[in-house]
């Protein structure tokens, strides 16, 4: 949503988590900071793994999260840059050549080239969600970042192309409709996290990013500044509750609570003398475990968490690009431990990545669970289409050619 609010305009980010759904309202001011002004959050019951199973639920937790948000940031939502994630999200790289018109690069050869390398066989079922440019040759001269203006023959780029399901979109289109808003972009959750938490330098060095959400685990690795790989394991901090309701007979709320005030992910760092108390299902009384026990049963479940994310980068082929180290966020990375665990598993520096350059709500800015919805933000103000810099009859012609193209 872009209001104007003396020389500031207001955005909104919708992150559609399988715990909860987060409204954020961002305000961008001239000199391009972000502020946070506004949040909305409400408990999510309609999606799986990241993904819809229940429009309806999925409806009313929006709705929720939207009205808290607007009453805090006192305006209407109208649109939002809105978070897809799940299994079906999977990247590849490709490469676009096209011959440079007039000799000299205009905005108009970047978009065919763009449009060229995009150009690639995917099934009915899936569509197209980002072009990410990684680099531009110009005659065989590589490394390029802005190919605009610099002059040549033949343009080349090698773009990173993020594939998700159609209908998984179309989803998440139906529910922000349903509660009378606008999609200003569908934007891939790997993608937003990225953006609020990794600094350029880790992006040149080398660095993965491990979002540990409820439903599922995102993934993004970056060199050279670029994005390389997104993957999605659906492994994540349900499957950690779950084994604490199964292993200490405790109901799963309770687990949750458990896991949220008192569980660690190294047991080392658990005191033996220290105790927790279990409460039991049904009439049977609570009873007292020690913390250490909780560890025993959350560090193997992490543990695996990381070893399928190791598994991951080196099916990929960028387990030894990394030089930056591994950045944790989301809500599954606060847990006690968690860092010091990775650094175990991958033998490369680990740290607990917050939201950087933004401003405002101390409950949002400090809060690796809020990364994605800060993320879509970030993203969505940078991302002001190429079409905003367009001539009218160029604007035409972009938005026709994404109609073509079935990105509208």
């Amino acid at each position: 949503m872009k209001v104007k609010k003396n020389d500031s305009q207001l955005q909104v980010g919708l992150d559609i988590g399988t715990s909860k759904v987060v409204a954020i309202v961002g305000e961008v001011h001239s000199d391009g900071s972000m502020e946070v002004v506004g949040i909305g959050s409400s408990p999510s019951r309609g999606l799986k793994r990241g993904v819809v199973v229940d429009i309806e639920s999925t409806v009313q937790s929006i709705k929720r999260a939207i009205e808290e948000a607007e009453l805090m940031a006192g305006c209407e939502i109208q649109s939002v840059f809105v978070g897809i994630a799940g299994s079906h999200i999977r990247s590849i790289n490709s490469d676009g050549i096209v011959a440079i018109k007039d000799k000299e690069v205009s905005k108009i050869d970047v978009e065919k080239v763009l449009d060229a390398a995009r150009a690639v066989a995917i099934p009915n079922d899936q569509k197209v969600l980002h072009v990410l440019p990684q680099e531009y040759v110009i005659d065989g001269q590589d490394g390029i970042r802005h190919p605009v203006g610099m002059s040549g023959v033949r343009l080349e780029a090698r773009v990173h192309l993020i594939i998700g399901s159609d209908s998984a979109a179309q989803n998440i289109n139906k529910c922000v409709a349903r509660c009378g808003l606008s999609v200003d972009q569908l934007i891939v959750e790997q993608l937003a996290s990225a953006t609020a938490v990794l600094t350029e330098d880790e992006k040149e060095l080398g660095v993965c990013m491990v979002d540990i959400g409820a439903g599922k685990t995102d993934i993004a690795v970056f060199t050279q500044g670029a994005i390389r790989h997104v993957s999605t394991i659906p492994i994540a901090g349900d499957q950690v509750t779950n084994d604490i309701a199964v292993s200490m007979r405790t109901p799963t709320q309770h687990a949750e609570d458990i896991k949220l005030k008192y569980a660690c992910a190294l047991r080392q760092l658990a005191s033996a003398e220290e105790t927790i108390s279990v409460p039991s299902v049904g009439d049977r009384s609570p009873r007292r475990l020690a913390r250490q026990t909780l560890a025993e049963v959350v560090e193997p479940r992490y543990e695996e968490l990381f070893s399928l994310v190791q598994a991951d980068l080196q099916r990929s082929g960028y387990i030894d690009l990394i030089a930056a180290g591994i950045v944790l966020t989301g809500g599954a990375a606060r847990m006690e431990g968690a860092v010091e665990l990775a650094e175990e598993v991958f033998h490369v520096p680990v740290r607990l990545g917050v939201p950087v350059d933004v401003t405002g709500l101390k409950e949002v800015v400090n809060n690796p669970v809020h990364a994605t919805g800060v993320g879509l933000l970030q993203y969505g103000s940078n991302s002001d289409y190429v079409a905003d810099n367009l001539t009218e009859s160029e604007n035409w012609l972009h938005k026709f050619k994404k109609w073509f193209l079935g990105d509208y």
